[in-house]
């Protein structure tokens, strides 16, 4: 039982991985360069050009992150390493594993993680 729901979630976890892929390629040319050019377009315009650009830029690199999660659960798989806890090697549970594949801690390590307050760099 426990190989078949790992196959599924692999599956699941590479149909996102091209998912978020193709999204980065149709989003390549909202993240390209803003002509400044005032001849071609208004100062309003080009500043929200810019404004849609920085955002396509945050976008893409969500995606990228996200699809480096996604290859740290595809590889946890293929070394036998996924659903257990990186902190404390603990199983983590199958409804966590379906409602977040990528994750790497169990909730305990996870809420306790969060409650430690961050240090500053």
């Amino acid at each position: 039982m426990r190989q078949m729901l790992i196959e599924e979630l692999r599956d699941r976890l590479q149909a996102e991985r091209i998912a978020l892929q193709d999204g980065l390629a149709e989003d390549a040319s909202a993240a390209a360069t803003v002509q400044l050019d005032q001849t071609r377009q208004g100062r309003l315009s080009r500043m929200d050009a810019m404004q849609q650009q920085a955002m396509a830029l945050a976008g893409q690199a969500s995606c990228r992150r996200r699809i480096a999660e996604i290859d740290a659960a595809l590889n946890r798989i293929e070394d036998g390493s996924f659903g257990v806890c990186e902190d404390c090697a603990e199983s983590i549970s199958q409804a966590r594993l379906v409602a977040q594949p990528e994750v790497r801690l169990c909730i305990s390590c996870k809420a306790r993680n969060e409650s430690q307050p961050q240090r500053p760099m």
